[in-house]
């Protein structure tokens, strides 16, 4: 290991002691990045800094971030969930189990609307939960229910998460959006048949909707379950349809989600100027805290690479010869333990691209590993020590304890790494559909110039590659003590 590869080694190391003090990550990776940068690239470090903050600033596909999530909040402000929770009620309420199938139905159809965990597991929380207090289910399913159903969002498009991991693995968004949807539907599936199972063969776990509280007209039903679907499925269709039919790119079609929000809130009849002031301000909290991170991470990650500790640690890993199987399982380990401690973004912006060299080197197919990287984040969501989705859930749900909470959650977290399991064997799971699209699309009669614009894209290099020719290679530098800036 050369001096500047063991600077960027101990340069990790310290990030990963200071953020487990409680140290706010984006300030961290930006002060380490600068302070070991220097140490061992000299003043070139502040040039390499400023390439990287000019190159993701040029990064089109992150203008999609805070539209998405302007189009979740205004979907919870208008009151989309909560009809939509009550129209399932309304619909399922004689089967058992019924309130378990009715929060992960929602959960699911709100996750593609949406894109964020927090919000869902809170709604779904302040909804389910006294309802399902009060009708006598498990505590525990019924939190592990609502958590799990709660994080499908960070999985199903249009997941923010993964709008943020094309660029990092240097693939396109519309095919991460189009892998998610297979495993994230089987999850969900999972989810359903595992919680009517239970009901099924416990009655007490899971009992009807008592008939003193269904609707007593089918009208009524009917009325409330279309009003309740059809105008957030045609939102939803509307918005990730033309992603997938190459109609619009991830930033057009958020930008279109957000105003389809914007007019169902108008529709029906929610808007205010305070509700849609909190939307706004909470759309740009989130949104600058995962730009801001994607920024500094980005600068951290190029001075990693550039200290040559990024290429010392693919070369470990590859040393050791592993089948690219059981290397894929140790690189998603790896990912799910950073997922205790670790919110998403850093683990995307920061570790990934630390990962993404050998997954690449091993010939592993990015898109399937972008759609197994979700899924191994969405069960660290549910994991504790952290569990962030246990605190969400805490917040408007006292009658529960965080030990009812993890008991529950951990009964899904086993669900999550049997889907796992089955995408790893199964890699159709994930690629079968962004397969069919591309072939679609290659039949399609396209102009020369669109033609040379897609090339363009395919072969544009991801966030992780860019930090590689950022600055000028060693041979074209000055040698011995001359400072090593970037010409």
């Amino acid at each position: 290991m050369s001096h500047e590869a063991l600077i960027g080694l101990v340069m990790l190391l310290t990030l990963l002691g200071t953020i487990f003090i409680g140290v706010p990550i984006s300030f961290t990776l930006l002060f380490l990045a600068f302070t070991f940068g220097f140490v061992g690239l000299g003043y070139s470090v502040f040039d390499l800094a400023y390439l990287q903050t000019m190159g993701m600033m040029k990064e089109e596909l992150l203008a999609a971030v805070p539209l998405f999530v302007l189009m979740g909040f205004l979907t919870e402000s208008a009151g989309l969930m909560e009809r939509l929770f009550v129209a399932f009620r309304m619909l399922l309420a004689p089967l058992r189990g019924s309130l378990f199938l009715v929060v992960i139905l929602t959960a699911t159809v709100f996750a593609m609307a949406t894109g964020i965990v927090g919000a869902a597991v809170t709604v779904l929380g302040i909804m389910a939960a006294p309802i399902m207090n009060k009708a006598g289910y498990d505590q525990r399913l019924a939190a592990g229910a609502i958590t799990a159903g709660g994080t499908l969002g960070i999985l199903i498009p249009p997941s923010v998460m993964l709008i943020v991991m094309g660029p990092v693995l240097g693939v396109s968004v519309a095919d991460l959006y189009a892998a998610a949807f297979g495993p994230g539907f089987l999850l969900a599936t999972m989810y359903i048949v595992y919680l009517m199972g239970r009901s099924i063969m416990d009655p007490k776990l899971g009992p009807p909707v008592p008939i003193q509280e269904r609707a007593d007209s089918i009208i009524k039903i009917l009325h409330d379950v279309f009003f309740g679907m059809v105008p957030l499925v045609a939102l939803i269709g509307f918005t990730l349809g033309s992603i997938l039919a190459g109609l619009a790119t991830p930033t057009e079609a958020a930008g279109v989600g957000a105003f389809g929000a914007f007019l169902l809130t108008l529709l029906y009849r929610k808007f205010t100027w305070k509700g849609f002031q909190r939307a706004l301000t909470s759309t740009m909290a989130t949104s600058s805290m995962v730009l801001l991170l994607a920024v500094t991470s980005n600068i951290f990650g190029a001075v990693f690479a550039r200290l040559g500790t990024a290429n010392w640690l693919t070369e470990s890993l590859l040393s050791l010869q592993l089948p690219p199987t059981l290397m894929l399982i140790v690189v998603l380990l790896l990912i799910f333990l950073l997922g205790w401690p670790f919110e998403w973004p850093a683990i995307v912006l920061v570790f990934l691209p630390i990962f993404y060299p050998v997954v690449k080197q091993m010939g592993i197919d990015l898109v399937w590993f972008g759609a197994l990287v979700a899924v191994v984040l969405q069960t660290a969501f549910l994991s504790p020590p952290v569990a962030m989705s246990a605190y969400y859930l805490k917040q408007v749900a006292n009658e529960w304890s965080l030990g009812t909470i993890y008991k529950g959650m951990f009964q899904f977290m086993i669900i999550q790494i049997i889907c796992i399991a089955a995408i790893v064997s199964f890699p159709s799971i994930a690629t079968w559909l962004p397969s069919q699209l591309q072939e679609a699309a290659s039949k399609q009669q396209i102009s020369e110039e669109d033609r040379k614009i897609l090339e363009e894209q395919r072969n544009a290099p991801s966030l992780e590659d860019s930090s590689e020719y950022a600055v000028k290679k060693d041979e074209d530098e000055p040698k011995g003590g001359e400072d090593k800036r970037v010409k």
